[in-house]
């Protein structure tokens, strides 16, 4: 039976965002269309989506590929929105920066223009990041949707990460001009550091980085922000089913510095051998901007989980899995 509420899309299926917006698709009556990399020696085990309830009725599996465009297009015919999630994440930037945001740009333009010629698109939803707002020379204690990174002070700095960064930025600029200029509905989620549980076998990056100090890693990003992955999918559904939504969100809800994880994992999981206080002096020192999810709150949308739950599913989750 075809979804109550239409079909839709999902690009990076396999992916740890991208598969627990599956799931909460299915569940609230949709259809769903995912695409995934080619896999000619079918080594990928893709249970973990085709074993969802209600997949065997309402999930189909298209393959698709961000250096060509062109691939999406079955994949989108006939759906009535996409969530477009698939993206190139390399932070030990093997690849140019150049090539990497080139490939996100067209790519992206790739998908809106099938969206276009589908006629049957009614909105998408472009996941860009907190990264394509967090880095600008402005003395705030808090951003919102009207900040952008800059991208000249990216390029300069080579920091990690930054290619990341800077293709975010630049697709997501792409992405809402393409829908002013051709008149087509795009939106843009702009998630922190998605913290919380996952179906995917693979671990998700971000999780292993925001729990770096259990895993006993020492190259810390905190002080980050973070918000829950069930958040995350509610956020999607709640833009692409509102009445009119315009532009940009960000999605987050929680600053986590080291002081706080530190706190957390020594008082709620104390297996785990972290550092002392005193010894992460300079992280302690360190400052971010605070991200602000006023706009998606103002439009009726309400977070459920804290930084307790993201980060005690996170760790039962990797546990589970034999990461942890």
């Amino acid at each position: 039976m075809e979804g109550t509420k239409g079909r839709v899309c999902v690009t990076g299926g396999t992916g740890h965002i991208a598969s627990w917006l599956i799931m909460r698709l299915l569940e609230n009556g949709y259809a769903v269309n995912t695409t995934i990399r080619s896999d000619p020696e079918n080594r990928k085990d893709l249970g973990f989506l085709t074993s969802l309830p209600g997949a065997s009725q309402n999930l189909q599996i298209f393959k698709a590929d961000l250096s060509n465009p062109e691939t999406f297009s079955a994949a989108i015919e006939g759906c009535i929105g996409v969530f477009h999630i698939a993206a190139t994440i390399d932070f030990e930037e093997k690849e140019p920066e150049e090539i990497v945001t080139k490939r996100s740009v067209d790519a992206t333009l790739g998908i809106l223009k099938a969206c276009l010629n589908s006629k049957t698109v009614k909105r998408v939803i472009y996941t860009s990041s907190s990264s394509a707002i967090a880095y600008h020379f402005k003395d705030v204690e808090v951003v919102d949707e009207s900040f952008w990174s800059d991208v000249d002070f990216l390029r300069a700095r080579k920091r990690v990460g930054g290619s990341y960064a800077i293709s975010k930025t630049l697709t997501e600029k792409a992405a809402l001009e393409f829908g002013e200029q051709n008149d087509i509905d795009v939106v843009t989620l702009l998630p922190s550091y998605v913290v919380g549980p996952f179906i995917c076998p693979k671990l998700a990056g971000s999780v292993h980085l925001a729990l770096a100090m259990a895993f006993g890693e020492k190259n810390y990003r905190y002080p980050l922000q973070a918000v829950h992955i069930d958040d995350v999918a509610r956020a999607y559904i709640f833009l692409f089913e509102h009445s009119n939504p315009k532009g940009r969100y960000i999605c987050s809800t929680e600053d986590v510095t080291v002081e706080r994880i530190y706190k957390f994992l020594t008082e709620k999981h104390p297996q785990f051998e972290v550092p002392t206080l005193d010894s992460l002096k300079e992280i302690k020192a360190r400052k971010i901007h605070s991200l602000s999810s006023k706009k998606l709150l103002d439009a009726g949308f309400d977070f459920k989980y804290g930084f307790d739950e993201m980060f005690n599913e996170a760790i039962q989750c990797c546990k589970e899995k034999g990461y942890l």
